[in-house]
This record gives structure tokens, C-alpha cells and sequence, in this order.
């Protein structure tokens, strides 16, 4: 029916933006008033014992403001107030859960540069030794390499300041190889048998912080990348490993995820976009108090065809290491082999405070595509720190039916409906125990002096491994008696305080370890892993299953 154009209705239509734009002029006059009132402030005015009034400034609108405020003027001792409110910050966040923390602005640049891939300095490996720093080897294409700097150098002199004395003096001089890009630093290097000191300028640059160790051939057709972490160029290195690889004949591929501790879930869900070649598979998803659902799915771009995959991981695998190891088991995609995961599955965001520190605070929590939250209890902070004690105590660590699952809850896997579980990590499809004999304290007390003794043990045999490529010193180096005992003595001279006969208990892991370190310090990471993986039960677990038709054959929760 057609309004009448003298009706009420009509006229209520004409006025009723001219009355809404009042209401909301005398609303804005209203909240204006009272947000004065609300933001005003007090003085702290106190009356001393003499009887004097002092006005010790503004008291904030907050409680902590005020009591940081009337410590400071009234308190009997001297106290550092940004102490105070560090500790202060800390306490509140403890409050929350063990992924809720407060970053200061002295640590900021360091973890910032971790996550971010790079940092400015003059990219060298190195190690102390007897004082000096050594140079394992520059960085390629860094400033260090460019200026000349060889593998053997020792660096003695930093801007003319000596560079040799009490090892924390020398890591302290250390931190003066970083600096701003494009600012130099003068070093002295003393190099090889020659007397003289050589001096070089280096013009610092950024230098970049690899998540991904290595990618070498287990076999002819099966690959291996070591992802260490996380960062902002995280997908970028791995899919340049698998071109590498894919270029060498790789079909299948093992992803070492051990003791990866996580990072940006972004990076995570880029590299398992090229496990996964169809578009739109649900990958994870988020979701928090204030945090709506996100999703994040395959793209269904790949750049390689990858065939069977399988994925190691064990209690030191956290967050992104999660993501991937969980989307990958849920859509049967691959085997997980090893040990339980760490169990993180709280996303946190950063956040500038004004003083340059930072507030990373928990948002959100992410869920697998069966719909599992792996995420360990924290309602015992302790516990929760004390859990790899308790895994090792419990027996879970050498026994797969020592597994505690803190959620029974049945979760089924997208394609073969296997059972799996949430609340307390990802539970491997093959279990591996931990040789326990990494956990031996005679084996730890040695294996920190392997890095000095392997940089002397490669210098005074220099002409024995001249030459030698990796495949043959694969084959025919032997860490024979002459070289453990002759490390047994190194020890020795180090003030390691061990029997002969309990140096035999270790002797084999001792041999594999030195090996190893052999080859990182003569052909880099590719040396080393070449060699561990041969040695290796997980990585044995993961050929074993990629020879199979089905990886999954052998799975433990079939």
C-alpha cells in the first residue's frame, strides 16, 4: 500500500537523520565530558614525618602505575625501576600459559634476527680455541670471504683492540664483528705458519641465518632436508634444496623436523603446499577468544613433483614442526617416524611496547584437519618444563607403549581412517627410542671439546685428507684405536675427569661423532649429515619405509 505523502511515517522519515545527528552530537559532547573525568589525574602528595608536603608527580590510571609510582618515592632502598617492571611484566605473564612472554629490548634485535633470517656482521663460522678465535670457514658470498678471509684463520686483533685472552673476553670481542651494514671492521690474522700478522678491512653486510642445515642423497632416489627452524626464509631454502635434489634424481624425500623448535606457520604451510598437489586441502586452521577461524589450505601450485614423504620428528619438535608433522599424518600423506612431538599448539603475535622490548602473547590456538589440538597441559607450569625429564623418567623415550596420551579422545586420519590423538603432540606412525647413550655425561663432557679437536686433528693431518672427496672419505676413513686414544688424552689435557674403561661405554657413538664433525669441517653440512645418516636409526626407519609401496605398512597405531 502506498504511504500517503502527509502521513506521520513520512514526516518521521524526513527528521529522523536531523535527530540521529543530534543524538549523536550530544553523545560525543557526553563521552567526551566523561573521558575527561576519567582520564584525569592525581598528584601523589605525601607528608613526610617533618610535616612537609611533597607532590611527587601524576598517578597513572592503572594500580602498578601507582604502586611503581610510591616505591619510588617513599621506599627505604634505592631500586632500579625498569628491573621492577621487567619482573613485574614477567610475573603477570606467568600467569598465563609458558608461551605468553615478555621479550626485552636488549634481546629484541637477536630473536627478531633469527625469525627474520639474517643479521649484519662479517659471516664467519667459528670456534675459540685455546683463546682465539678460529675461522671454520666464511660464509659464501659474505664480506669475510670477498675480503679474503681463509678457513684456518686465527683472528688475534679486533679495531686494534687484542683478540686473544680469557674466553669470555673473546666472545665479548666477538659481538664487535657485528655492526651495521655497510660499516667496516679491521681484524688481524695470524694465518698458518707464518709469523707476521696480515691485517684486513671488512665491510660488514647482512648475513644470512639458514633454517635449512642441508639437502643431500640417502640414495639414488631418495632425498633428505634438515629444516632447523622456522623463519621468514624458511620456504625459500627448502624448495631450493629440493630443485637441488630433484636435479640429482629425487623421488622421495625424508624431512628432518628433530628438536626444530618452530616459528611462522606461514613458512610451514607454504612448504606443505608442494607436499600436497591438489588445491584446497585444509592444512591447519586457528581460532582464539578474539580471533575468529582461520584456515589455511593448498594452494595447488607446485613447482615439483614429490613422491612418498616421510617426516622425523621427537620430543624437541614444536609449533610450525607440529603443523607440518600433523598435516601430513592426518591426510596420510606420509609416515611420521620417531617420537612424540613437544606438544605447542598456541599461536602467539608480537607486540611493540614503547621502550623497544616486546609482548609476544598467546592469541589463538590451531588445530589439525582432523580437528586436533595437540597442545600439552600447562595448568602445572612446572610439569610443563620438567616434561622431557618426566617422557626419559616414565620410559617413553626408549618404549612406544610408556607413551602417556593426556587425551584419549579417537581422531581419524582423512584417507586410511587410522586412529590419532591430540592434547600432547604429534604421536609418531613408527616409534624409534632415543639411544640413550646421547644422555650419558661422559659422552656430553666429550663431545664439547670435539670441535677444537677436530680443527688440530685436521691440521696435523692435512696431507692424509688433501684431496679426498667426500664419497671415498665416506668409505675408507676409520676412526681407528691411535685416533680415540689420542682424543681420550685431548680430554685429559681439558681436565675431563673419566676412566678409560668408561670412555669405552661411549667409544662407538664417540667414533661416529668424531667422523661426522670430520666431514662438516672438510666438505660442510653435507659432510656431516652423509655420515650421521648412515649411523642413524631414524633416518634407517625412513629408507625402510620409503622402499615400500605403502610407507604406512608398517605404521604402530594401523
Amino acid at each position: 500500500m502506498p504511504e500517503l505523502e502527509n502521513s506521520p511515517k513520512k514526516k518521521l522519515n524526513i527528521w529522523l537523520p536531523f535527530l540521529l545527528a543530534v543524538m549523536l552530537a550530544g553523545g560525543m559532547f557526553i563521552g567526551a565530558k566523561i573521558g575527561t573525568v576519567n582520564n584525569s589525574t592525581q598528584s601523589i602528595v605525601i607528608k613526610t614525618d617533618e610535616g612537609e608536603t611533597v607532590d611527587y608527580g601524576k598517578i597513572g590510571n592503572g594500580r602498578i602505575e601507582d604502586l611503581l609510582r610510591f616505591i619510588e618515592a617513599r621506599y627505604v632502598d634505592d631500586v632500579n625501576s625498569e628491573e621492577l617492571i621487567d619482573k613485574a611484566i614477567s610475573s603477570i605473564l606467568e600467569e598465563l600459559d609458558p608461551h605468553s612472554t615478555y621479550i626485552p629490548a636488549s634481546h629484541l634485535t637477536r630473536i627478531n634476527d633469527e625469525l627474520d633470517g639474517n643479521f649484519d656482521g662479517v659471516g664467519i663460522e667459528f670456534i675459540i680455541l685455546e683463546d682465539t678465535i678460529v675461522v671454520v670457514a666464511p660464509i659464501a658470498g659474505g664480506p669475510s670471504e670477498e675480503a679474503g678471509i681463509l678457513a684456518g684463520d686465527k683472528i688475534v686483533e679486533i679495531n686494534d683492540t687484542t683478540a686473544v685472552g680469557g674466553e669470555k673476553d673473546v666472545r665479548e670481542l666477538v659481538n664487535k664483528l657485528r655492526g651495521k651494514k655497510g660499516s667496516e671492521v679491521k681484524v688481524g690474522i695470524m694465518r698458518g705458519k707464518k709469523k707476521e700478522m696480515l691485517s684486513f678491512k671488512i665491510k660488514r653486510d647482512e648475513i644470512p641465518i639458514f633454517s635449512v642445515d642441508v639437502g643431500c642423497m640417502i640414495d639414488d632416489k631418495i632425498g633428505f632436508i634438515k629444516v632447523n627452524r622456522f623463519s621468514a626464509s624458511t620456504y625459500r631454502e627448502f624448495m631450493k634444496q629440493v630443485e637441488k635434489l630433484k636435479e640429482n634424481g629425487m623421488e622421495d624425500l625424508i624431512i628432518d623436523l628433530r628438536q626444530n623448535p618452530g616459528g611462522y606457520l606461514n613458512e610451514a604451510t607454504k612448504m606443505l603446499s608442494q607436499i600436497f598437489p591438489n588445491k584446497g586441502k585444509l592444512l591447519v586452521y586457528t581460532e582464539g577468544r578474539t580471533v575468529r577461524r582461520n584456515e589455511y589450505e593448498t594452494s595447488g601450485i607446485n613447482h615439483f613433483a614429490l613422491g612418498k614423504i616421510a617426516v622425523l620428528i621427537d620430543e624437541g619438535s614444536a609449533s610450525a614442526s607440529e603443523i607440518v608433522a600433523g598435516a601430513i599424518q592426518d591426510w596420510d600423506r606420509g609416515v611420521i617416524i620417531g617420537r612424540r612431538s613437544f606438544g605447542k599448539g598456541l599461536v602467539q603475535e608480537q607486540y611493540p611496547l614503547q621502550d623497544g622490548s616486546a609482548l609476544r602473547l598467546t592469541v589463538a590456538r590451531y588445530f589439525t584437519p582432523s580437528n586436533r589440538l595437540i597442545q600439552k597441559s600447562y595448568d602445572d607450569k612446572d610439569a610443563y618444563s620438567q616434561d622431557f625429564q618426566d617422557r626419559f623418567e616414565n620410559g617413553e623415550l626408549v618404549s612406544k607403549d610408556s607413551i602417556q596420551q593426556s587425551d584419549t579422545t579417537k581422531f581419524y586420519t582423512k584417507i586410511e581412517n587410522r586412529i590419532v590423538y591430540g592434547g600432547g603432540g604429534i604421536t609418531p606412525d613408527v616409534f624409534i627410542p632415543l639411544d640413550t647413550t646421547f644422555l650419558n655425561r661422559d659422552y656430553i663432557a666429550f663431545r664439547q671439546i670435539v670441535p677444537q679437536y677436530i680443527y688440530k686433528y685436521a691440521e696435523n693431518n692435512e696431507k692424509q685428507l688433501e684431496g679426498m672427496e667426500l664419497e671415498d672419505f665416506r668409505t675408507e676413513f676409520k676412526v681407528d684405536e691411535n685416533m680415540l686414544e689420542d682424543f681420550f688424552d685431548y680430554g685429559e689435557e681439558n681436565n675431563l675427569d673419566i676412566s678409560f674403561s668408561e670412555f669405552e661405554e661411549i667409544k662407538e657413538n664417540v667414533s661416529l661423532l668424531l667422523k661426522s664433525r670430520l666431514a662438516r669441517h672438510l666438505y660442510k653440512e653435507e659432510g656431516f649429515y652423509t655420515i650421521w645418516n648412515d649411523a642413524d636409526d631414524v633416518v634407517k626407519a625412513a629408507k625402510r619405509a620409503l622402499k615400500k609401496d605403502n610407507p604406512l605398512a608398517d605404521a604402530d597405531n594401523n
